[in-house]
């Protein structure tokens, strides 16, 4: 489980007695935390979604199939491009050396990297997602699967029914 980060309350005003323990408590959460994705559950896993597809409670047709997995690798290829960029929302900002500079840049740095924090959230996505598109994959073959069957069953059905 991730670290506790500390609480600010409504008692703690960033005055400089206050401020500079807090800056060190921040910035000392923030640089030992476990990493990102380790507190992050997501809604509905991949492996969740291939169960539901292996099932037969998740089918999806190829177009619709395509257009989620396209748009899911194109989530993954943009925060693949920009991952170098987004790091740096994890790191301790250029601020003054002020008690308050440095008690703002450790709580930036934290609240980026915590249980609930973009770089977080950011991760497990990207982690997550491949799982998805497998699950997108098996969902479609489902779905085929269950329009051959139903097919294949209307084809025995004796005689012509006629348009409905």
């Amino acid at each position: 489980m991730t670290e506790e980060m500390p609480v600010r309350s409504a008692e703690m005003s960033p005055s400089p007695a206050n401020v500079e323990p807090a800056a060190a408590e921040w910035a000392s959460a923030a640089q030992s935390a476990e990493p990102a994705s380790a507190g992050w559950a997501p809604v509905l896993s991949g492996k969740r979604m291939t169960e539901l597809a292996k099932s037969g409670s998740f089918a999806v047709d190829e177009g619709t199939g395509d257009k989620m997995i396209s748009a899911l690798q194109g989530v993954i290829d943009s925060l693949q491009a920009r991952w170098d960029a987004l790091q740096k929302v994890g790191e301790l900002p250029m601020m003054s050396q002020s008690a308050a500079g440095r008690w703002v840049a450790g709580h930036m740095v934290a609240t980026a990297s915590d249980s609930q924090g973009l770089l977080t959230q950011l991760r497990a996505a990207r982690d997550e997602f491949p799982s998805y598109i497998e699950a997108i994959d098996l969902a479609k073959k489902t779905y085929r699967e269950r329009e051959r069957t139903a097919t294949e069953s209307f084809r025995q059905l004796p005689g012509d029914p006629g348009p409905h």
